[in-house]
């Protein structure tokens, strides 16, 4: 089974963007039910299609196959819930680690958050200074949740 470890973090400064190259990503969900999730997403001309499981502490099954780029945007354009999630993923490294900062539009524009894949929970890891708080457990910043409730509606 493949498993993600991920932790998540809000960004609290732009102090990361010198270092970082991005790539827009497309992405929609057929499914955002707490015990699974299924995503179909566009990065660059490649579509993927991944299937998780339900979250435990930072842990979950996941599963992503490759597909083509016009089926995943059809799915996009005419399956997947709305509003689609869009954003632009910047990559870079830190202390050994790969950091990914989405930068969210649309819907969900001014969130930006960051995450870093690890090999277990309980690995430490050392946060770079832009980091700001944790936000691995709460479900409000699920790419699916976003869907349902975008941060556009979290500010009174």
């Amino acid at each position: 089974m493949a498993i993600e470890i991920e932790r998540k973090f809000r960004v609290r400064s732009d102090a990361w963007r010198q270092a970082a190259t991005g790539e827009h990503y497309r992405q929609g969900y057929l499914s955002t039910v707490a015990e699974r999730t299924v995503r179909v997403r566009v990065a660059g001309d490649v579509g993927y299609l991944t299937i998780k499981g339900a979250t435990r502490g930072a842990t979950r099954a996941e599963y992503e196959y490759v597909i083509s780029g016009d089926d995943a945007h059809a799915m996009l354009d005419n399956l997947c819930l709305r509003p689609l999630i869009e954003k632009t993923r910047y990559t870079l490294e830190y202390q050994g680690l790969v950091w990914e900062i989405d930068v969210f539009e649309g819907d969900n524009a001014g969130l930006v958050i960051a995450e870093v894949e690890l090999e277990s929970e309980e690995q430490d890891i050392a946060l770079p200074d832009w980091i700001g708080e944790e936000v691995t457990g709460d479900v409000r910043y699920y790419n699916a949740n976003l869907v349902a409730n975008p941060y556009c509606n979290w500010r009174p």
